[in-house]
Formats: C-alpha cells, sequence, structure tokens
C-alpha cells in the first residue's frame, strides 16, 4: 500500500476539538438520533460487508471469510439489533429511594447522560468487531468518537478512512491509521473515556498517558485463559469444543483457551482426539478455512517459543501431516504442547497461536493453586457436569468471564458484561453496562419547596438537638 504519512498531533487535537464542540453544541442527543446513528453503523457494515472481509483478509495475509463473518460481521449487526430493543428502558432515568423525605415531595433521580467524546484504540484481531461494537455502545450512550486503528489493520484502515465519512460527519465519528507515533499521542488526548484492547505492556502505557489528563480508561487485555476438563465430562465433546475455539482465527484471540488441563489419565486419548478432528476441519496447511498468522514477528515468535519447549525436553505435535508451517503464507499447523516445563515461553506469556499446551493434573486443588498463582485470565472454561465442581472453580479462580462447558461464548452474549480483573484489564462493555460505562450515571436531587433542613440551620440549639436524635435514633 502507499505509504501514509503520521497526521501530526496537532491534527488529532482539532479532531478531538471539533467533536467537543459539537458535543457542547448538543450535548444529550435525542432516542430517534440515537437509534438512527446505530442503524447508519449496522447498514454500513451490511452496505459493505464483502469489501470489509477482502481487506481484514489483506491485512492478514489470509484469513478465512467464515471467521470475519461469524466473529465480526454477525456480533456488529446482531448486536445492533440487542441494543435497540433496550435503549429506550437504559436512557431513562432511574427513580431511587422512598423514604420520608419522598414523602414531603423530595426525590432522587438517575440520569444516564453522554460523556461526550471517547477514545477508541483497537487491536489487530478483531479490527471490525473490536472497533464497531464499542461505537455501537458509544453511539447508543449519545456519545461522539475517535478511533485509532492497529499498524497491522492498514488495509481496512484505509477503506474505514474513505467510506466512513459517507455515513458519519467527522464531528460525530472519524478514524486514525496507525502510521508511526500515532498511538502515542492518541493516548495523550484529554477524552471523555478511553477505550483500550490491547497487550497488557502497551495497556499500561495507555493508561499512564491517560491519568495525565484524569481519563478514565477502560482496558480489555487478555492473558492465559484456562480450559479445566474434569474427569466426568465426555472427552470427545471437550476436545471439539476445545479445538474450535483454539483454532479459530489460528489463536489470534484474547479469550481463547490459552492452555488446556486435564486428568493425567486422559491425556493421551485427548491428543488421539485431536489429530483426527484437525485432520477433518483443516485437510491441509493451506486450507482457505485457516487464518495466517498476523506478521513476521509473531510468527517467528510462534515458532521460537515451539523450539523453546522443545529443546527443554516437551513433546512437541503437529497435528496435520507434512510441513508443520510455512513462511511464505505464515501459516503453523495446529501443534499440542506435552510435558512443557511450567517457566518455558509458552507456559509463561499469552500464547496466542494455534498451540495448546495440555497439563495433566490428579487433583483439582493443584490446578486452582497454579492458576492463582499467576495473574488472573480474562476468561476460565470449566467442563464439567457436576454443579458443585463447576461452582467451586468458579468461586475459587477469580476471571473476567466464565463460560461452562465450551469456551468463548461468554464474549457473545449481548446481554453479558465483558471485561477482565487485574492484569486482564478493568472495567465493562457490552450490554447494559456497556451503556452505563460511556454514560456518567448522573445523580440528580430534587428539593422540596420547603426543606427539613431548616430546622438545623445555626445557630444551633435544643431543637436541632431533638432533630438529629430522631434521625440517628
Amino acid at each position: 500500500m502507499k505509504h501514509i504519512h503520521p497526521p501530526p498531533a496537532s491534527v488529532l487535537q482539532d479532531a478531538l476539538a471539533l467533536q467537543r464542540q459539537a458535543y457542547l453544541a448538543h450535548p444529550v442527543p435525542s432516542l430517534q438520533e440515537r437509534t438512527q446513528d446505530l442503524r447508519t453503523l449496522q447498514r454500513f457494515v451490511r452496505e459493505h460487508q464483502d469489501a470489509l472481509c477482502d481487506a481484514i483478509s489483506a491485512d492478514y495475509g489470509h484469513r478465512s471469510r467464515h471467521e470475519t463473518l461469524l466473529a465480526e460481521i454477525f456480533p456488529t449487526v446482531d448486536g445492533v439489533d440487542h441494543i435497540l430493543k433496550h435503549l429506550r428502558g437504559w436512557m431513562r432515568a432511574q427513580r431511587r429511594g422512598v423514604d420520608w423525605r419522598n414523602f414531603l415531595g423530595a426525590s432522587n433521580r438517575v440520569m444516564p447522560q453522554p460523556l461526550g467524546v471517547v477514545g477508541v484504540i483497537v487491536p489487530w484481531n478483531f479490527p471490525l468487531n473490536l472497533s464497531l461494537v464499542p461505537l455501537s455502545y458509544i453511539f447508543a450512550a449519545g456519545n461522539r468518537a475517535l478511533v485509532k486503528m492497529s499498524e497491522n489493520s492498514r488495509y481496512l484502515a484505509a477503506y474505514l478512512i474513505k467510506h466512513m465519512p459517507l455515513y458519519f460527519p467527522p464531528e460525530k465519528l472519524q478514524f486514525f491509521d496507525e502510521t508511526g507515533g500515532v498511538g502515542v499521542e492518541f493516548s495523550k488526548l484529554k477524552f471523555d473515556h478511553l477505550l483500550f484492547t490491547g497487550s497488557g505492556q502497551t495497556g499500561r502505557a495507555v493508561m499512564a498517558a491517560a491519568a495525565q489528563n484524569l481519563c478514565p480508561v477502560t482496558l480489555e487485555l487478555g492473558g492465559k485463559a484456562p480450559a479445566i476438563v474434569c474427569d466426568d465430562f465426555p472427552l470427545q465433546l471437550a476436545a471439539e469444543r476445545i479445538l474450535f475455539v483454539k483454532l479459530l482465527n489460528a489463536g489470534q484471540i484474547c479469550t481463547t483457551v490459552d492452555h488446556a488441563w486435564l486428568p493425567a489419565a486422559k491425556v493421551d486419548a485427548f491428543v488421539d482426539l485431536a489429530r483426527g478432528l484437525v485432520a477433518k476441519r483443516y485437510p491441509r496447511l493451506d486450507s482457505p478455512d485457516y487464518t495466517a498468522i498476523i506478521d513476521q514477528r509473531a510468527f517467528k515468535r510462534l515458532l521460537a517459543a515451539l523450539d523453546d519447549a522443545r529443546n527443554r525436553g516437551a513433546q512437541v505435535l503437529s497435528l496435520l501431516d507434512g510441513p508443520a508451517f510455512d513462511h511464505h503464507s505464515r501459516k503453523i499447523a495446529p501443534h499440542i504442547v506435552l510435558n512443557a516445563p511450567p517457566d518455558c515461553q509458552l507456559l509463561q506469556g499469552e500464547i496466542f497461536g494455534p498451540i495448546l499446551p495440555l497439563r495433566a493434573y490428579t487433583d483439582l486443588d493443584e490446578v486452582i493453586a497454579t492458576i492463582n498463582a499467576g495473574p488472573r485470565p480474562l476468561a476460565v472454561y470449566p467442563f464439567s457436569y457436576d454443579k458443585a465442581r463447576v461452582q467451586h472453580l468458579i468461586n475459587h479462580v477469580m476471571s473476567g468471564g466464565v463460560t461452562v462447558n465450551d469456551a468463548l461464548f461468554h464474549v457473545g452474549q449481548h446481554d453479558l458484561p465483558f471485561g477482565g480483573v487485574g492484569d486482564s484489564g478493568m472495567g465493562h462493555y457490552h450490554g447494559q453496562e456497556g451503556f452505563e460505562t460511556f454514560s456518567k450515571m448522573r445523580p440528580v436531587f430534587y428539593q422540596t419547596r420547603f426543606s427539613t433542613l431548616k430546622f438545623l440551620w445555626p445557630p444551633y440549639g435544643k431543637f436541632a438537638d431533638k432533630v438529629l436524635a430522631f434521625l440517628i435514633r
């Protein structure tokens, strides 16, 4: 693609100033205006569906079209429909408190009001989903937005920058490409809220920059989300579900199964099942249904992690016949790793690729202790039909979210909040919590014509003593 020079800091400042001025002139859009914005966002996706899939695939080198439709196009379009069903209720002022003050005519309200201008920093792995789904909640809450795309989403960013202005004016929405240094300047802007999705390392830098403006942030990070297969759960079903999620987008998902804990006696059987499933779903490395690794740096990192585990005594198993990887296409065959040492790269850092370490256990409490010894994951995936055992795992392993007897699906439920905890992030969006994240839930107290506090004005005397004694009795 043609090289685009990064916009100077003044361009970003001017874009923010334009939106801030528009917000101040019209701070609370009506339900009808918000509905129109959401319908317009939905219409853009529908009218440009094929081109968006092509742009994302070009950024990856190859990305399965069906994966883009499933994980990006559908959640955006369907999510707007969900918001529109609930928006009127979310916008309604909430009455709070019923006590003696209300009988005198006073009342309490919580009024959801737009924050103003929201910044969104988007990663490369699901660039359409992670830009437009947040935008749907930002617009639902009545805000305006600036969006900074990833340096690995160059084709998609160029497409959005070219075509989105035909749907939204710049005082409502603007996109920016990452062409070197843009992200740093973007995170320094004095937004009313900043949403960042990406790595923990970059998230720390974004949060530090936002702190200079006391800008509230929502951080969606990642981590080592474990699947925990209990001995009562059917192994075939566990393998089918875990491998579907693990190999979706070639494992490049922050909420994918990073590694799986299995009863020690079932590890070999799981490997045999995995070989059969992968051969059926992806018969060859160049399958059009199998997505490439995003860039050479990530490709080399994953191969180095496999070499590190192999050189330190782990058993590294490619699940496809033929070459285990291809430099030209940046595809790596699905791998299982057995007996990886605890301090190897695969077990220390987030894998973010089609590599599944299997960890054997004999005592479930040891699994819990091992997980809790590390950073809190973005998700945990218990597999068991024993309700008490599942609840024990939910109670004792804190994570951003949970899917029981499958993986990843809690993220796609429009009525559930999505967000991390600790090292895996902070704050939520999706669902009503998404609307509230991008709103100021503003408390308003309406005083009566006659205020009972009049009896407590100085100078204080015995009557004030009686009133206070009554109040705190």
